[in-house]
């Protein structure tokens, strides 16, 4: 089958948890402030390319990132997870780490292209992160940095392949 046949084959009703680790993040939301900029571009973005969502933010925990992964892999109403923050390399930064002792297998070429576009956009600073994509229980799991330029090129990926990729990974 071509790409072309696949992607009419592809799920088109999908429903995608989204996990905001951060510190800052997450001390704001327990105020009852929403400061997450990238998580609400993640949000918005699903949601424009027509599928459903729910987010939750955490602070940069990995036994809370975790148990909320674990969660969400067992849950059958979820068909992908987007985490954006704690790709980089401080101490703090745990999420892929965390993430990729759930993954069955990775897909390196996901981090590889945003750092590339990152670079063109803000030169060496832009691969600065450890951003990548693996599949767990036959789902994707895209691990996003916490910039909001960032998540908006890795979003434009995301959205124009997700249904595809959750097909595939169903196989």
């Amino acid at each position: 089958m071509t790409t072309t046949e696949h992607r009419k084959e592809a799920p088109k009703d999908l429903h995608i948890g989204v996990i905001t680790i951060s510190d800052t993040r997450s001390a704001a939301w327990e105020e009852g402030r929403d400061e997450d900029e990238s998580g609400n571009i993640i949000m918005r973005r699903l949601e424009e390319a027509g599928f459903s969502s729910e987010r939750i933010i955490i602070p940069d925990e990995g036994d809370e990132l975790a148990e909320i992964l674990e969660k969400w892999l067992e849950d059958p109403e979820i068909d992908a997870i987007i985490t954006t923050g704690g790709t980089g390399i401080a101490e703090r930064d745990i999420t892929v780490d965390v993430a990729s002792n759930f993954f069955e297998k990775e897909l390196p070429g996901f981090g590889e292209f945003l750092r590339k576009e990152g670079y063109e956009m803000v030169g060496f600073a832009g691969i600065l992160t450890r951003a990548t994509l693996g599949i767990a229980e036959q789902k994707p799991i895209f691990c996003l940095p916490g910039a909001p330029n960032s998540v908006k090129v890795g979003m434009n990926m995301i959205t124009s392949e997700l249904a595809h990729l959750v097909k595939h990974a169903r196989e």
